[in-house]
């Protein structure tokens, strides 16, 4: 084989995508799950589409209802609280790094049940409690503080779910 080949441990270049074909890719790349606008751009550049083309095909997806910040916003702070227990904070902070507008964050979050996100904690604490090997109540306290903060807890409801926690098991 050549220089090129595989057989020597090179990948071969990526092969970029005509309009077209980026087109119908980015329809399927959207109808499998929620996308943002970013993420498109990213994907669109990775295939070598840029500058006017993009803009092009972005408005297109719009218009035909493919991608949608404010759905995307809602389906993403959904599927992260409810399948990866994220915190607010951390979703927020994600959903900003995907250049979503601070309304549009506001509404995502707005799909959070209080209730719902109390318990949540709630349990993750208990469980980081339970798993937390530490003797020092007071280290340990701050360990599952620290995970609880990482994963987007609010401090003020971290205290409050772990001062709950720690006088049932002082009982």
């Amino acid at each position: 084989m050549s220089s090129w080949g595989r057989d020597n441990g090179e990948q071969t270049p990526k092969k970029n995508w005509s309009l077209e074909e980026a087109r119908g890719k980015l329809e399927t790349y959207c109808s499998y799950q929620e996308r943002c606008v970013w993420e498109l751009r990213r994907k669109l550049f990775e295939k070598g589409i840029q500058g006017p083309a993009v803009e092009t095909i972005l408005a297109e997806l719009e218009a035909s209802g493919f991608v949608d910040e404010e759905r995307f916003a809602r389906s993403y702070a959904r599927g992260k609280f409810r399948i990866k227990r994220w915190g607010k904070g951390r979703i927020s902070q994600e959903l900003k790094l995907r250049q979503i507008s601070s309304a549009l964050i506001q509404l995502g979050l707005s799909e959070i049940d209080g209730d719902e996100y109390f318990a949540t904690l709630e349990r993750e604490a208990e469980k980081k409690w339970e798993k937390t090997k530490e003797k020092d109540a007071y280290k340990k306290k701050y360990l599952v503080t620290q995970y609880l903060m990482s994963k987007g807890f609010e401090q003020d409801l971290i205290q409050e779910a772990l001062s709950a926690l720690v006088s049932n098991e002082n009982k």
